[in-house]
């Protein structure tokens, strides 16, 4: 059954666009907004995204790929 429009709690998430050092990128990397703000800002976002990495590597059989740079999805760039 479909849901009725607006059911979708917004700012829920935060949107991470992740790029690997071996060039890769991964768009859309969901992280929940509570982690998120406080004096870390950003911070807490890659060691999240750094654990989901480890778990699907270990599924995989294949080793974590290190994160060469990770920007929130719609932040303006500095």
């Amino acid at each position: 059954m479909a849901k009725k429009p607006g059911t979708n709690p917004k700012g829920e998430f935060a949107f991470f666009n992740v790029v690997y050092e071996d060039g890769s990128q991964r768009s859309n990397r969901r992280v929940p907004a509570e982690l998120l703000g406080g004096l870390d800002g950003d911070e807490p976002a890659r060691s999240f995204i750094m654990e989901q990495d480890r778990e699907i590597a270990e599924k995989s059989g294949r080793p974590p790929m290190e994160i060469k740079s990770l920007d929130r999805v719609g932040a303006k760039k500095k």
